[in-house]
């Protein structure tokens, strides 16, 4: 992963990093339907079952599945962050400038609640319905923590290793996975976390929840952007 080339969900290589139209265009499309995704399948997931293990299933699959489609899609107009930590990261190492990395997390949180807000719609709903799902517990606060970690090291060691190219399906599937190995079930975006205070769904975390979640996830970036540069020197990048 070099300064200079654009890669699936993560840093940049190949466009130049300055925050344009095309690239904020990208990252706030990008974001709202990852959203729109998140937020219809759970609710989707809701009336089609009562079982609320199948129902974290094909949230998860429908997660994973749009988040491949995605960064495939968008990943040379913007790299397709989608991700406030991604892009917060991605300037702590070199990727993109300070002005891009505002610019992008500003249209991020903006489609984030654009796309939960299109979902809501999409399925009869307010369009704007505060969560009332406690997810306040230390033990999740602690796995958004490990779950924000976790994508930030998947993203920059394929990328870094010289695969940028499977970035896209080795994102959906942690991302996928991570529904079920972390307690949370995985936000591990504060733009994602803040858009899902918007919907009392299955999606769905009370606003009183979401601070702590973006301080495990804020947490999570400073270790990652120190773990990144010793498993992968700049000699190699």
């Amino acid at each position: 992963m070099s300064a200079q080339a654009s890669t699936a969900h993560g840093p940049s290589a190949r466009v130049p990093w300055r925050p344009d139209a095309q690239k904020l265009t990208a990252e706030f499309i990008g974001t709202a339907f990852l959203l729109a995704g998140v937020v219809g399948s759970g609710i989707m997931a809701e009336r089609l079952t009562d079982d609320v293990g199948l129902q974290l299933f094909q949230n998860a699959f429908a997660t994973g599945a749009i988040l491949v489609a995605l960064i495939l899609a968008l990943q040379h107009a913007s790299g397709a962050h989608f991700n406030p930590a991604v892009t917060i990261a991605d300037r702590v190492l070199g990727g993109v400038d300070t002005p891009t990395a505002i610019s992008y997390i500003v249209v991020q949180c903006a489609g984030a609640i654009l796309g939960v807000i299109v979902a809501n719609i999409m399925f009869d709903l307010d369009a704007v319905d505060w969560s009332s799902t406690d997810r306040s517990g230390g033990h999740l606060v602690f796995a958004e923590g490990i779950a924000t970690f976790g994508l930030l090291l998947v993203i920059f060691a394929v990328v870094k290793s010289g695969r940028a190219e499977m970035v896209a399906f080795a994102v959906g599937g942690y991302i996928a996975a991570a529904y079920y190995f972390t307690s949370s079930t995985s936000f591990a975006n504060p733009a994602v976390t803040i858009g899902r205070m918007f919907t009392d769904t299955f999606a769905g975390i009370a606003p009183a929840s979401a601070p702590a979640f973006i301080a495990a996830q804020l947490i999570a970036i400073s270790a990652a952007v120190l773990v990144v540069p010793v498993i992968f020197p700049k000699s190699e990048g």
